[in-house]
């Protein structure tokens, strides 16, 4: 236990532990009844598991500090499931299996820097950057006259990935897309 954390100190992404496992704090109000205590209504996110619990807590109840770290580090390559990836300062390499990245695997090209925290020395997630630039390796190309307002089709990006797209894209086209939806942004580059 790295320390303790009172419930006047919450704030919204805090990470705390209860029960010995790591949470973010998603949502907390602070509850004033005319009668009886003041307590802390809270939802949090476990940083395991990804489930959602909404714990009630006394006002200045003290909960435990998580031994989280966040690091800078560098995508390598994936092997087999696995997703390696470099730390920035002593270059010291690590591996994230599939499982724990989540939707982050769709968005990963070589060299792309990510924050990743760990929790007691163990990689348990992924933050990348609010969007990526990826090329288009495979989409049918657009038919002339085909110009329904807000039409869309699907197109295959370097990772593998799938993203509906507007009817102008081609194959070859570099994509701006958002890593927390996943959804097209603009286009970056044409192709040629």
């Amino acid at each position: 236990m790295a320390g303790v954390i009172d419930t006047s100190e919450f704030r919204k992404g805090m990470k705390i532990e209860i029960d010995g496992e790591p949470f973010e704090i998603v949502e907390f109000q602070h509850v004033k009844p005319g009668k009886g205590s003041a307590f802390v209504r809270t939802s949090i996110r476990s940083l395991l598991t990804g489930r959602v619990l909404q714990p009630t807590l006394k006002s200045g109840e003290k909960v435990a500090k998580p031994d989280i770290e966040e690091k800078d580090m560098q995508f390598l390559y994936e092997q087999g499931g696995d997703f390696y990836f470099m730390d920035t300062r002593n270059y010291e390499q690590t591996f994230i299996s599939a499982e724990v990245l989540g939707e982050s695997k769709n968005f990963l090209k070589e060299s792309i820097n990510a924050s990743i925290l760990f929790y007691n020395g163990k990689a348990i997630g992924v933050t990348l950057p609010n969007s990526v630039d990826l090329k288009v390796t495979k989409c049918d190309p657009g038919v002339r006259g085909d110009t329904v307002s807000g039409a869309l089709k699907p197109a295959t990006l370097e990772t593998g990935y799938t993203v509906n797209v507007p009817l102008f894209i081609n194959e070859g086209d570099v994509l701006k897309i958002d890593t927390r939806d996943g959804k097209y942004l603009t286009r970056v580059a044409t192709a040629g």
